[in-house]
């Protein structure tokens, strides 16, 4: 096993920059998350981490050894990828153990590994079959064993579950964190898919336009994102963002531009009459006979909560209840607001202000 470095990356495709300048320090072990939305340059990073894309600047280590100029095959590195890559006309046995076999292993090591990664995926009972057989989530798991048996330094993972159904995800997801935390193998995986980073990530690096917008634990993120972009891609459903400026004469009163007063606990940097953005998560809003009104747009009971649009402080807002609500479209209701968890973020830079 290895740590994994990236200092100062940079990627170019001619004269466009994808990737701009990233620092990350991956240790050895940890189950690290690339994410962000389509384009951010999270699956280049990965690439030039495997050695399948060139490096414009800076350098790459793994386990201490800068690898910018070294061949894939030389990294000690195991890749997943998103379209599983299976060799059709090989059983399941044949796949896994096929970068043994070009490596000259005897037949007796080979066997031997494929049987350890078989019993870790629950595969021995299909090893004689071939991918055609096989479901989705099986050909997943093969492609999974296919990277144990190489025993790598550092597993990459690349959208391994996008062509996988949402329950099959849910299930995957579960195996691929159950795997790491068997193996202890230091993990880089990318997904656009924030709720696979925050139920599978040790850490989790969040990507945009080719650049860290934030690195640090899940919860971590989520209770303290860094900035306005951060805020609104971590959490589901996303942070609410309302528009205005903090009270003159009351620093812990928020003013929405349509003139709704919302409660801010701590306001930190922000200062009275700046433009901010008032950020609160759907779960942070509760209902309060004696609260700021709202006017109800949509319901979505879910069972056992119940996702709800109001229009409030001049737009949607979403909510999340724990209780049944009895209400219908286009009713007002009351609304109580948890001001310890309240963000402000500077409209113009999006910068968080609030401590």
């Amino acid at each position: 096993m290895a740590g994994v470095e990236f200092i100062d990356v940079r990627k170019s495709f001619g004269a466009v920059p994808v990737i701009k300048g990233v620092d990350i320090d991956i240790d050895d072990g940890e189950f690290v998350i690339l994410v962000g939305p389509s384009g951010c340059g999270k699956s280049t990073l990965l690439r030039m981490l495997a050695g399948l894309e060139n490096i414009t600047a800076g350098s790459i280590r793994i386990g201490g050894r800068v690898v910018n100029a070294m061949p894939p095959k030389e990294r000690d590195i195991a890749m997943v990828f998103q379209n599983y890559a299976l060799y059709p006309h090989m059983t399941v046995a044949d796949n896994m153990a096929f970068s043994l076999m070009l490596k000259g292993a005897p037949k007796s090591e080979r066997d031997s590994r494929v049987k350890v990664a078989a019993d870790i995926l629950g595969l021995p009972h299909l090893l004689d079959r071939y991918p055609r057989q096989l479901s989705g989530g099986q050909r997943q798991r093969v492609a999974m064993g296919r990277a144990i048996v190489r025993d790598p330094q550092v597993f990459l993972f690349d959208e391994p579950l996008s062509n996988l159904d949402a329950k099959l995800r849910v299930a995957m997801r579960a195996e691929i964190k159950e795997l790491h935390q068997r193996l202890a193998t230091t993990t880089v995986y990318v997904t656009h898919d924030q709720i696979e980073a925050m139920t599978m990530a040790d850490k989790i690096v969040v990507m945009h336009d080719g650049i860290v917008e934030q690195i640090g634990q899940p919860l971590e993120l989520y209770d303290s994102p860094a900035n306005l972009f951060v805020a609104g891609f971590i959490g589901s459903p996303a942070m609410n963002m309302i528009s205005g400026r903090l009270d003159p004469e009351d620093r812990t009163v928020f003013v929405a531009e349509d003139g709704t007063r919302l409660p801010v606990a701590d306001p930190g940097e922000a200062a009275a009459g700046q433009k901010l953005v008032y950020g609160l998560r759907p779960e942070f809003i509760r209902l309060d006979d004696e609260g700021i009104p709202a006017e109800v747009v949509v319901i979505e009971p879910t069972g056992y909560e119940t996702h709800m649009i109001v229009r409030l402080g001049g737009g949607d807002a979403n909510c999340v209840f724990r209780e049944r609500v009895r209400a219908a479209p286009g009713e007002t209701i009351s609304l109580g607001i948890d001001a310890r968890h309240v963000h402000l973020f500077d409209a113009e830079t999006g910068r968080r202000l609030s401590r």
